[in-house]
């Protein structure tokens, strides 16, 4: 099928899936409470402020980071793009409330909401922010924004980008209308080899194509934005724990139920490791009443890490276990624990990223749906780098065994830090793909 029948097609179905989609939009508007601010960005109308920041840039490189995981990927991007070219200027946009937060705290120049997908919203964005190029992370192909980006004489690149088995399947299914959209990409950079192979089935031309390792997986990227608050953090925790030397028990980016799972796990366990102590970080801080409500339930007194300094520290004292209620801060909370539990990885599909955790040295379990990172569990499993649980059931005996042997814990931590050395330099190979690029019209 030809590109602009592709396009007509698109745009005929883009209202329709829209106005489905509203019920759902609307009503997580009124449940989280965060998902109206800027919306009118989204239909690239930007306050005053906003428009004066984005026409100050010199012809800035744009980068769509849809949520949480992508956004964090543009972040260690961006370090290594500044450390190639000092001064560049860069707007980062992003989909979702939540990776909009970290996106306002990046290095990015400007953080915005990226525009709804329709022709006129999407060029009326070009024509505001005037990028030198546009920078899709992992799988956003926006096909009206990446036609018009063309329009205008710029390279689409398309990074960090994975191609599962299942997803190859899928795209195959609609190559019909799938290759025409891909086709308009200038290059897509791959994380792991077999990928190339895939992209390549998918009609995409082999010369567009690079294998530069994961972003995401790049222990460099991150060793390069690691925390710095770590001591303050570590003050605060002991403040909260009265001073009491306790082992930490961390489950990252769970999802609902998990927090439950792993406090029943948490309860057995204290028999035997009294010194135990359990922190939570939710995916989403907006389930935090939910998440309180189920720890009480499962017979844990929670507190809230928005509770541990200032007025209510002592309150939050007694609790014995700590949720973490904030965004942006599980990285610095990774380097306070001595497990970690990978959260979506039990009770959800598709698993979250272990990275931040292992590169915080911390040994890590997984449970049965690592999905979205099949490779990298592969590869730690090899290693033995990683407890891998197969069934849920088997969480507190993974748990237990981590936690009545340390030297194991810190050996397992070890190698999967020598897994992650693959990936090594992705962001900076990455960059200089991006950088690579042919100049853009001016503004």
């Amino acid at each position: 099928m030809s590109r602009p029948a592709v396009l007509v097609i698109y745009n005929l179905l883009l209202p329709v899936a829209l106005l489905l989609s509203l019920p759902g939009y609307l009503a997580k508007m009124f449940r989280r409470g965060n998902y109206g601010r800027g919306f009118g960005e989204r239909f690239s109308i930007y306050r005053r402020d906003k428009r004066a920041a984005l026409a100050a840039l010199d012809r800035p490189l744009w980068i769509h980071a849809v949520s949480v995981g992508e956004v964090n990927i543009a972040k260690k991007l961006i370090v290594a793009l500044r450390g190639a070219e000092p001064g560049l200027p860069v707007v980062l946009s992003t989909t979702t409330p939540t990776g909009f937060a970290i996106a306002e705290r990046s290095d990015a120049d400007v953080a915005i909401y990226n525009p709804v997908d329709f022709p006129p919203v999407a060029w009326r964005a070009l024509r505001r922010i005037g990028p030198r190029a546009l920078v899709l992370v992992e799988a956003e192909v926006w096909p009206n924004l990446v036609w018009l980006a063309g329009r205008r004489g710029l390279e689409v690149s398309l990074v960090n980008a994975r191609m599962s088995p299942r997803s190859e399947r899928r795209f195959r299914r609609f190559k019909a209308f799938t290759s025409p959209v891909f086709g308009m990409l200038t290059r897509v950079c791959v994380q792991e080899e077999e990928d190339l192979a895939r992209w390549r089935s998918l009609g995409l031309d082999g010369a567009k194509l690079q294998h530069t390792g994961s972003v995401k997986f790049d222990p460099g990227g991150v060793a390069a934005s690691a925390p710095a608050e770590v001591d303050r953090f570590r003050s605060l925790l002991e403040g909260h724990l009265g001073g009491i030397e306790r082992r930490v028990l961390l489950a990252g980016s769970t999802h609902p139920g998990e927090e439950a799972l792993v406090a029943e796990a948490y309860i057995e366990l204290r028999r035997d490791f009294p010194d135990l102590y359990y922190l939570v970080a939710p995916r989403h801080v907006e389930r935090r009443d939910e998440v309180l409500a189920d720890l009480r339930a499962a017979g844990l007194r929670p507190a809230l890490r928005t509770e541990i300094e200032g007025a209510h520290a002592a309150e939050a004292g007694a609790a014995d276990c700590l949720v973490i209620d904030t965004t942006g801060e599980l990285g610095t909370w990774y380097h306070l624990a001595d497990l970690v539990v990978i959260g979506k990885s039990f009770l959800a599909t598709g698993g979250q990223n272990p990275v931040e955790a292992i590169v915080a040295d911390r040994p890590v379990v997984l449970g049965p749906h690592m999905e979205n990172f099949a490779a990298l569990e592969r590869a730690l499993q090899a290693a033995e780098g990683a407890v891998c649980v197969e069934e849920v059931g088997g969480l507190v005996e993974a748990l237990r065994g981590v936690l009545a042997d340390r030297a194991a814990g810190v050996a397992m931590a070890t190698r999967a830090l020598r897994v992650l050395a693959a990936h090594e330099g992705a962001a900076r190979r990455t960059a200089e793909a991006i950088l690579a690029c042919k100049s853009s019209p001016a503004r």
